[in-house]
């Protein structure tokens, strides 16, 4: 697989109003790019971090079941709504995705939320802490620990991240994420994606790869 991808940040179409201040989705290009190249017909996709159901809807769309977790029942419900079996969709917390009867997977790709290290409120848990960020962090590892037991023999996992830039500095959520979830799942790599415009003050953005097992 080539180690930079250079892609267009165009979304399908504008977000119901509610959600216009959420408008966090990676493009359909960047999921299509990857089940592409990582699964093959028929295989399953899993999505820890649903959201608005981009993963599971171009999953769909390329012969493959597309299953997904996401906690916000009205970002559920919408994703929902795009998809040919709404009922692979749940409404859950995905630090218990082990426990939620999901089928073996070839890939899980997900761009999990993002949280700066200043911030003082696990985005995952929607609760203060000491070192919010610390824990954030290691709520990743734990989930990631528990898609490991979901993912087929050779299967892949992909996560979009980026390093954030903003008043109070830099983040670099992207090595932060890849030094957590490394140590339950074997990093295999990064892709970086250049895009013509992102997010948080940079032009790119990773897809780090993982895999469950030791070798290959």
């Amino acid at each position: 697989m080539r180690t930079y991808l250079r892609l267009k940040h165009r979304l399908p179409g504008r977000l119901p109003p509610a959600f216009r201040e959420e408008e966090l989705r990676y493009p359909e290009e960047l999921a299509a790019e990857f089940i592409g190249r990582l699964t093959r017909q028929g295989e399953r996709v899993l999505d820890p971090f649903a959201g608005y159901g981009t993963t599971l809807a171009v999953a769909e769309s390329m012969g493959r079941e597309g299953y997904g977790v996401e906690i916000d029942e009205r970002r559920a419900q919408y994703a929902r709504g795009r998809l040919r079996n709404p009922e692979r969709l749940l409404c859950a917390d995905s630090r218990q995705i082990a426990a939620l009867g999901l089928p073996p997977a070839a890939l899980a790709m997900s761009a999990p939320p993002f949280m700066a290290s200043h911030e003082r409120e696990n985005v995952l848990r929607g609760a203060p802490a000491e070192d919010a960020y610390g824990q954030y962090l290691d709520d990743l590892a734990a989930i990631y620990a528990q898609v490991r037991g979901l993912l087929a023999p050779g299967g892949h996992v992909v996560i979009e991240v980026a390093n954030l830039k903003d008043s109070h500095g830099i983040t670099t959520l992207a090595w932060d994420v890849a030094r957590s979830v490394g140590q339950v799942l074997r990093f295999a790599g990064e892709v970086v994606i250049t895009w013509d415009r992102y997010y948080d003050g940079y032009d790119h953005s990773y897809c780090l790869l993982f895999r469950a097992d030791e070798e290959g």
